[in-house]
């Protein structure tokens, strides 16, 4: 997915300067502390009261251990507002963001040395003049609710509350990679008001390639349960997603019909690769 304000939002959140990924132009992409967090949140989203206050009062300052415990159990009993719920989340990202930022710093080095795509992605880019390693990866605590991004100013972004487990972090790493790698090669430029047939390409290609489309994601981590044409359907459905989300797209028709146009010779374009990875 593709957003400037990620990248300055996270930045803006640690006092760390971010310094320039080794790449001309720019671009982006778009769960938790434990493995749980998303799917809870997913429930007390659905299961919260109709009748509770809803302007986020029933959420205590988290300051002692028996206002967090009140929270948990008004959280665990779908009791608290949407409001409050949001303010839950927030003030826990807040707690737990040194936490996170270290596991997805070192899942991220661990990567950096022993994944293959990983590997194979990094040496290419370094093969077009570009650099990405441990100092413009960065692991930020996140209030948009996307995974990661990629900048060419800043280098690639990643949603340590949003990435919990390696191997998803694997392909958000690898996603915004591929993103590096066609600014690059391609020249690309996904700003705010890049064509949304180019954006709508390097979608494609990120979601194709990243391995984020495989079956077992599509089966254990999204619940889609299709057994044919499925990686097709992943990818078609992320790229319209991510066009869709463009500020100079209109509506969900053009989303579609930009995807529909591109996808024959996107989809099909694999390079650096010599065929889908994974």
């Amino acid at each position: 997915m593709t957003n400037s304000d990620l990248i300055e939002a996270a930045s803006q959140h640690h006092s760390s300067s971010p310094s320039s990924a080794s790449s001309p132009s720019a671009s982006t992409h778009a769960q938790q502390r434990q493995p749980q967090s998303f799917p809870l949140r997913r429930f007390f989203a659905s299961s919260a009261n109709e009748n509770s206050s809803q302007d986020g009062t029933d959420f205590l300052s988290s300051d002692t251990l028996t206002n967090r415990f009140k929270n948990f159990y008004r959280m665990a009993t779908g009791s608290m507002s949407q409001t409050g719920q949001e303010k839950y989340w927030s003030d826990a990202d807040t707690r737990y963001s040194a936490i996170d930022c270290k596991r997805c710093e070192d899942q991220r080095d661990y990567l950096l040395q022993y994944s293959p795509i990983i590997r194979y992605m990094s040496d290419n880019i370094k093969r077009l003049g570009g650099d990405l390693n441990k100092s413009n990866i960065r692991c930020r605590t996140c209030k948009t609710g996307q995974l990661g991004g990629f900048d060419h100013k800043y280098g690639i972004m990643l949603c340590a509350n949003y990435i919990d487990k390696r191997s998803m972090l694997e392909d958000v790493l690898a996603h915004e990679m591929v993103h590096a790698y066609d600014h690059l090669r391609f020249k690309t430029s996904l700003t705010a008001d890049e064509d949304l047939k180019k954006v709508a390409c390097a979608e494609i290609r990120a979601s194709n390639l990243s391995g984020e489309c495989r079956w077992s994601n599509e089966f254990f981590r999204n619940k889609v349960f299709n057994f044919s044409r499925h990686h097709q359907d992943c990818v078609r459905r992320r790229a319209v997603i991510s066009v869709k989300m463009r500020p100079n797209c209109k509506d969900d028709l053009e989303a579609v019909k930009t995807v529909n146009e591109v996808w024959d010779n996107c989809f099909v374009d694999t390079r650096p690769f010599d065929e889908i990875y994974r």
